[in-house]
């Protein structure tokens, strides 16, 4: 295998032929979304420097398709909550996930966005799962880059085995009027 085939992405299944592929179009979406995630950081304690790491050149989430940090929840389609969420700041975690176009995905990264953490107070929300849908948690206090990253691959493996259709299913309307969004 030559060098220049090792970090290509994997076509889907499909009908390969001279001058033609043919696939089908929840696969190849599924695949154009996951490798092309952007990121909304959500950082208010320490998670948010393991964040910052993962980044890096080191770990470089950008070779996943996430190079493009965006700061505006319009532009973004991945939401990242890192840290201590506190339940006077729930509605603003909120309203930056009602603020974002579909279709958009959460992780939860790290054991107090996850659970409350150590912090079982009466002033810190336990779970952010308690205020918005998620999609993948990632474990640790905090968490190590290298389980971040994990975490993106998980939901990539979730985007692109989703349904194109799956947004506008009643059993999607349904978790989110569970919420209480429409």
């Amino acid at each position: 295998m030559s060098d220049s085939n090792v970090n290509m992405v994997a076509p889907p299944e499909g009908v390969v032929g001279e001058g033609f592929f043919a696939t089908k179009l929840n696969d190849v979406v599924g695949l154009a979304r996951a490798n092309s995630l952007w990121p909304l950081p959500f950082a208010t304690s320490c998670c948010g420097i393991e964040f910052m790491a993962t980044m890096a050149s080191h770990y470089d989430l950008a070779r996943f398709g996430s190079e493009r940090v965006s700061f505006s929840p319009r532009q973004a389609d991945m939401l990242m909550v890192m840290g201590t969420i506190s339940k006077k700041m729930a509605p603003i975690l909120r309203q930056v996930y009602e603020q974002m176009a579909e279709p958009r995905w959460v992780i939860a990264v790290g054991a107090c966005a996850s659970s409350g953490g150590i912090f079982d107070t009466y002033s810190v929300l336990q779970g952010i799962d308690k205020v918005i849908p998620v999609d993948v948690y990632v474990p640790g206090c905090p968490p190590r880059p290298e389980q971040i990253v994990d975490g993106v691959m998980k939901l990539q493996e979730l985007v692109r085995s989703e349904s194109v259709r799956r947004r506008s299913s009643p059993e999607y309307q349904e978790l989110l009027a569970s919420y209480n969004i429409s």
